[in-house]
């Protein structure tokens, strides 16, 4: 027995080694650790009523998101009593009756939501950032939970067939199918969204020139309409898929091609430093632990063979997803302010950087400064306080060669 817990604790040793320096390879950025980011004085940044505005909408936003957390914990709590009693009912065999349950779950989630979701839309509206209706919304949320319920139905499948032929050790054969699923998702999905290259010649000019700065070789950049959203572009994709996706809203006339070329730059950096590829990676050293955890938790239930464990799966993992959520913020910060650093290195244009984010407070009512709590649980960017100072750091170490090293 004596030997038995002297190698368990060797394993368990060696695997908190192959985690703790995994994480140390994926934190690692370009931006220098000695980079010091001065005191933004928001009030004198910008206007008492914008700053009003912005703080108005962005907190009750946020309290809309924190609210919907506590949901899914309450609803899946709930379920995690009173689901497994449809086992008895049930005559669709173990695996069938699991993906029902974990399909009823699901639903019972969305019914919950749809208030929140009206409300968010109600909130939007109100503030002019979205002009989505309340129906697209709704029959939205079906599709996206038809496509969540097919996604489901092969996770349990996947985790309940492992878990019938090793039994409590199918989180160790789980996990790294996942982690080859969320990669193929990545690769594939860029194929799957409607763009259009991008129309204007002079903008399609600075693309090219952007990519010479930033050494990314060529990284296609596209065009999404998205009619009513906020501004927005995105890096997606893996080896030949990545692409980089401007939404139209970026490039109808409220940003300067400056500003424009700031964002393209943001997203180069993100190519560049391997971000999609770095998230995988995170959610792998994340998918391992988890995994474990709820074959721990679920074994009160007969284990993740049994179709009555899945309810009290779905609350151990959105507890969990509740419990790293601002560990995950933290990371997703981390690399867009490196893709921040890269955009000032690769344009040398503060003047245009600082003015970018300073239209986010007014264009898509961002609080500048969030209170803690709304930092921890729902930024996954730098404030614009701390993306403002960078651009002032930056300047104050380059300010002799930004001019004259400028992209036209």
């Amino acid at each position: 027995m004596t030997l038995r817990r002297g190698v368990t604790a060797a394993s368990v040793a060696v695997l908190a080694a192959v985690w703790a320096i995994s994480a140390y390879l994926l934190w690692q950025t370009t931006v220098p650790s000695s980079l010091h980011l001065p005191h933004v004085d928001t009030a004198a940044t910008f206007s008492h009523a914008v700053l009003h505005r912005a703080q108005s909408y962005d907190h009750f936003a946020s309290l809309l998101g924190v609210l919907g957390l506590l949901l899914s914990v309450a609803v899946f709590a709930v379920y995690a009593w009173w689901g497994p009693g449809f086992v008895r009912e049930s005559a669709a065999g173990p695996l069938g009756t699991g993906m029902l349950l974990g399909m009823l779950g699901f639903g019972l989630l969305w019914l919950a939501e749809v208030p929140f979701t009206l409300l968010g839309i109600w909130w939007d509206r109100r503030h002019h950032v979205s002009h989505e209706s309340y129906w697209k919304a709704v029959l939205g949320g079906w599709l996206v939970l038809g496509f969540a319920f097919a996604l489901l139905c092969a996770a349990l499948l996947i985790v309940m067939g492992l878990a019938r032929l090793v039994g409590d050790w199918w989180w160790l054969l789980a996990a790294p199918v996942f982690v080859g699923l969320v990669a193929l998702f990545a690769f594939g999905s860029p194929y799957l969204e409607p763009t259009h290259p991008i129309l204007d010649p002079r903008l399609a000019a600075t693309v090219g020139a952007l990519e010479r700065r930033a050494h990314t070789g060529h990284v296609p950049v596209r065009v999404e309409d998205v009619s009513g959203s906020m501004p927005n572009a995105v890096t997606e994709g893996i080896g030949p898929s990545r692409r980089v996706v401007l939404w139209d809203t970026l490039l109808d006339g409220r940003f300067t091609p400056g500003e424009v070329k700031v964002v393209i730059a943001h997203e180069l950096g993100h190519a560049k430093r391997q971000h999609v590829l770095k998230s995988i990676g995170w959610y792998a050293l994340f998918a391992f632990p988890g995994a474990w955890i709820i074959s721990r938790v679920t074994r009160r239930r007969g284990g993740m063979g049994e179709p009555a464990a899945v309810p009290l799966a779905l609350l151990t993992l959105v507890v969990l997803e509740l419990l790293a959520l601002p560990i995950q913020n933290a990371i997703t910060r981390h690399m867009e302010a490196e893709a921040d650093w890269r955009a000032l290195q690769t344009t040398r244009d503060p003047k245009d950087a600082q003015s970018l984010f300073e239209k986010f407070v007014p264009i898509t009512l961002e609080d500048p400064a969030p209170p803690t709590w709304e930092y921890l649980l729902g930024e996954n960017h730098p404030t614009i306080d701390q993306r403002i100072a960078m651009v002032r750091a930056w300047r104050a170490r380059y300010a002799t060669s930004a001019s004259a090293a400028q992209l036209p």
